[in-house]
């Protein structure tokens, strides 16, 4: 199931299911953000736009806006002015549960779907005796054990975000794995605790019983492979390095790692704006801070994997098949990431990459909701299961029971 572009009416639709949310938010808290954001939408906006879209020569303005469409460079100027100044209390409502899914149902209908051809439900974990997390699992046939699952862990800096607004996307990565010759392909995204209802290790531990729980019903690790962007992919590198150091590590060895646009290195001086990624260098730093908790953990490896430099250590983490980086040449976390994958790439460990030209933060994402035509949309999700397909066989004897 693949639903169309995003359009100006989804746009509409999307602020008027908001606006009731944003309610249950701290009242003076909201006037003053809006009040913040009203120069910006009437003046800054306007002008910055039609003046580098109209009034610049093209080789003149961003790597982004070069290719961008009318509708594309507008939300990415918007969601830029969110990141860096609407605070993260007020922001993780418009990536919410109570926003994202009726936005979902919309869509849906829109489309001529009375109810999603592919099925979802939440499953409870206990990731610790004090800490539950929830998962959701996406799935074309429940009755059947699955060929492939994808463990998908989302983004959003520790403290936005959630599975239900990535749901689209991960039925759009779905029908496309179904497509790609896979009989009953399946994926759990992780509900982990944001920021700051609970730090780190709450959400690492979490992130490891969501695999233990997928061990559990695929039985081959070989036929996982873990996904995310962003602090998703921070979580699922997190997880990599975690499980290293348990002695039935070889049993426990996913086939795969698919990472868009890891947020490798939590604070670092290389983690800088450019004019045309939406994210902002000191929110990340601010997140990535919270997230720790403490700055002595910002050094330790399992909170932020960047830091890490010990090569037996990745090549013990490393995936029986390797890893997969997409990210965006224009995005703030670009250079960490070159730089994990070259040290990757020293330790032994396959690795694949797709650094696309003059594209932002999690591409394949963005692609999906603002790319104009259908090709372009479902780029970077093809490109991922062409990866997939290679190291992990869709044509495999099958098995009921899931």
């Amino acid at each position: 199931m693949i639903l169309g572009q995003i359009s100006y009416l989804d746009c509409l639709v999307f602020l008027i299911i908001l606006a009731p949310q944003l309610l249950l938010v701290n009242p003076i808290d909201l006037v003053l953000c809006v009040l913040k954001a009203l120069p910006f939408v009437f003046f800054q906006l306007p002008y910055q736009f039609c003046r580098e879209r109209y009034f610049t020569s093209k080789h003149q303005r961003s790597p982004f806006v070069q290719q961008a469409s009318f509708f594309q460079d507008l939300v990415i100027r918007v969601v830029r002015y969110a990141f860096a100044f609407i605070p993260a209390n007020i922001g993780r409502v418009f990536f919410s549960k109570g926003v994202a899914l009726p936005f979902l149902r919309f869509r849906l209908l829109r489309h001529g779907y009375l109810q999603a051809p592919l099925t979802w439900r939440e499953t409870v974990l206990n990731a610790t005796p004090k800490t539950k997390a929830l998962g959701l699992w996406v799935t074309v046939e429940e009755s059947e054990r699955p060929d492939l699952v994808i463990y998908y862990c989302h983004g959003g800096g520790f403290s936005m975000g959630s599975s239900y607004f990535y749901l689209e996307f991960l039925m759009a990565w779905l029908t496309i794995l179904r497509n790609a010759g896979y009989r009953n392909p399946a994926i759990f995204a992780l509900e982990y605790t944001l920021v700051p209802d609970e730090r780190y290790p709450v959400q690492l531990e979490q992130t490891v019983a969501g695999y233990d729980h997928i061990c559990s019903i695929v039985k081959d690790p070989s036929r996982i492979c873990l996904a995310g962007d962003s602090a998703g992919a921070t979580l699922q590198l997190s997880l990599l390095l975690h499980m290293s150091k348990s002695s039935d590590v070889g049993k426990r060895r996913p086939g795969l790692a698919t990472l868009i646009s890891p947020w490798a290195t939590l604070v670092t001086p290389k983690n800088r704006d450019t004019t045309s990624d939406y994210l902002n260098a000191d929110s990340l730093h601010l997140y990535g801070r919270q997230f720790a908790g403490t700055l002595a953990n910002l050094k330790d490896p399992l909170v932020s994997p960047g830091v890490c430099k010990d090569r037996d250590w990745w090549a013990r983490a490393s995936p029986s098949k390797g890893y997969c980086f997409m990210y965006g040449s224009e995005e703030v976390f670009a250079p960490e990431v070159r730089d994990l994958i070259a040290l990757l790439r020293r330790s032994g460990c396959a690795v694949r990459v797709r650094e696309e030209p003059g594209q932002v933060h999690a591409w394949p994402v963005v692609s999906l909701f603002l790319a104009d035509t259908q090709e372009e949309r479902t780029k970077g999700l093809r490109d991922l299961t062409k990866v997939i397909t290679q190291v992990i066989d869709p044509q495999i004897e099958k098995v009921n029971g899931l």
